[in-house]
């Protein structure tokens, strides 16, 4: 029997018609404002890339569009992801703080250590607390960077030394915690701290470690760089848009779903922290060398204490401007976070 061109085509035609959606591939854009060389790039991105084309048997993968290939500047990248501008967006959820007042209460110090831990507090309250401030987008992450270090150019080692510093707290959320400790909050994004640090706008700025390295080599600008004070924590996002996570086929949600949530918050937070512990050994290799360019200096637990207590106090003026905004229950948000 002969087949002809035609018929081939016709068979080939139907055989696609039955192929099930998942067998077809399918890319998600995936939008940074952040460099190509960023630790969430080479940490979070990496990681989710690889677990997404291994349990789809690589019929899903992602591209990334860094340094806002797809729009510039972070303040945006929630709306880009509701818009459906990518289809998915990392961003920080302080640059929007009105519509996240409830998930933002963790940035003010408590007893969080580090980033992963702060993230792993945050999702033992997020079902209960925060989850109905995310309903327009598809959650996959929520996770937390630890604002562990002070770096600039005034000792802020001391709650005395602390009077007057002007000083980019790490979201705009810590700013009554600033004042509070008696200094003065300046408000700009991280990638202007290096020019600011280098002609006297601000006096330092808190930061996480590994910010003394590269891309942001805040080391060539600052004088000193101080841990054990109370650390903040800077709240981000990894979101996707909800009707695109909708069109795709069951089992490619399947793949989304076991990744996203926690899984997906602690690979965000370890970006960070494992950046940190890098950062930690390569300044220890450079004071046993006699070559660390800024005086790093670790605060006494006797002036930690004093700085947690005006902290504390702060707490209060939050909590009371969360009440005027119809949240009366901040305080309970806050200390479920800090159990």
């Amino acid at each position: 029997m002969k087949i002809t061109n035609l018929g081939v085509a016709a068979t080939f035609a139907a055989a696609l018609a039955f192929t099930s959606p998942a067998a077809q591939a399918v890319e998600l854009s995936f939008a940074s404002h952040l460099p190509h060389n960023h630790e969430t790039a080479t940490g979070m991105f990496a990681w989710f890339e690889k677990e997404v084309a291994e349990r789809s048997g690589g019929t899903l993968s992602l591209k990334l569009y860094p340094a806002g290939q797809l729009g510039a500047g972070g303040a945006q990248q929630y709306k880009r992801v509701v818009e459906g501008v990518a289809d998915i967006v990392i961003g920080n959820a302080s640059a929007t703080p009105t519509l996240f007042p409830k998930t933002l209460l963790a940035i003010p110090p408590g007893r969080a250590v580090d980033g992963e831990d702060a993230t792993r507090r945050i999702w033992t309250v997020f079902e209960e607390h925060m989850a109905d401030e995310w309903t327009d987008v598809k959650v996959l992450a929520v996770g937390a960077a630890a604002g562990r270090m002070i770096v600039g150019n005034r000792d802020l080692s001391t709650l005395d030394g602390m009077q007057g510093a002007k000083i980019v707290p790490f979201a705009s959320m810590a700013t009554p915690i600033v004042q509070g400790m008696g200094m003065v909050p300046v408000q700009m994004e991280p990638s202007e701290h290096y020019t600011a640090l280098s002609t006297g706008t601000i006096d330092a700025a808190v930061s996480t470690i590994n910010n003394l390295l590269p891309p942001w080599n805040l080391d060539e600008v600052a004088n000193y760089a101080i841990i054990n004070t109370p650390s903040s924590s800077l709240v981000l996002f990894v979101a996707m848009n909800k009707e695109r996570y909708e069109s795709l086929s069951p089992e490619h949600r399947q793949v989304l779903d076991e990744i996203a949530g926690l899984p997906l918050s602690i690979a965000l937070a370890r970006s960070f922290d494992d950046y940190d512990d890098y950062a930690l050994e390569w300044i220890d290799e450079q004071i046993k060398a006699g070559e660390l360019k800024v005086e790093w200096i670790v605060t006494s637990d006797e002036e930690r204490a004093k700085m947690e207590a005006a902290a504390a106090a702060a707490m209060e003026e939050i909590y009371a401007d969360y009440a005027a905004r119809g949240i009366p229950n901040a305080r309970e948000i806050y200390e479920a976070l800090n159990q």
